[in-house]
């Protein structure tokens, strides 16, 4: 369709035009390609700051769970949200931390993924003392910059499957944070095509918020002691 579309409107044009047209295509979809490339390359470098094994895991006070909707949109249980909160669960009981901030999106009363973290959470066993809500994670770098400037934590572990988690500890170290990740179980190829394919957009994105925008939580607030 798109193919006809350009054809379509390439006609009205000369053909030295259409040349040109055809060419600045070209140009820009490999210049996208590049970028994305090296976005890839720039984030995948955090990859050795990142644990799989939860013996191995340096032992951080708190954790930082990025947050995920529990359910997907066909009413199905998300299991990148289930993942995440295994991952918790060992860390946790492992002795590897001793308190967790849940942080996440809390578009609207009926959507609220900091919440729905901390009753699955509690449901494993882990006292309510230890957990802590983050309400206005809306996006990684807010989570990231928010366990800091919030809730005071300059060393922490994040939690979430490792693409994130090298996104998210890629934030962090620009901002001088000392942060590791806790690699959760990631879905198949198949259930997570439409995630990783954002996750690719996510990483330029996530320089041009750094370097262009110098982007910051859309929310700070007071803050919040972790005890």
């Amino acid at each position: 369709m798109l193919t006809r579309f350009f054809h379509a409107v390439t006609t009205i044009f000369t053909p030295r035009v259409r040349q040109f047209l055809r060419r600045g295509v070209v140009t820009l979809a490999v210049i996208l390609f590049l970028l994305l490339w090296l976005a890839n390359q720039v984030i995948s470098q955090q990859r050795p700051y990142t644990y799989d094994d939860i013996e191995q895991v340096p032992y951080n006070r708190v954790a930082v769970v990025l947050g995920t909707s529990k359910y997907l949109a066909s009413g199905g249980l998300n299991q990148y949200f289930q993942n995440r909160i295994d991952a918790t669960v060992a860390l946790y009981f492992s002795g590897k931390i001793n308190q967790v901030i849940v942080s996440g999106d809390n578009a609207t009363m009926s959507y609220n993924e900091p919440r729905e973290m901390r009753r699955e959470l509690l449901k494993r066993g882990i006292p309510a003392r230890a957990i802590y809500s983050d309400y206005a994670g809306f996006r990684t770098l807010d989570s990231i910059l928010r366990a800091h400037g919030v809730f005071g934590q300059a060393r922490f572990t994040v939690v979430s499957q490792r693409f994130q988690n090298e996104r998210a500890i890629f934030l962090a170290r620009h901002h001088d944070l000392d942060v590791i990740g806790f690699n959760a179980k990631d879905v198949d190829a198949y259930t997570g095509f439409k995630t990783r394919i954002r996750e690719i957009f996510a990483r330029l994105w996530c320089l041009v918020d750094i370097y262009i925008w110098e982007r910051q939580p859309r929310f700070m607030g007071e803050q919040i002691a972790v005890e």
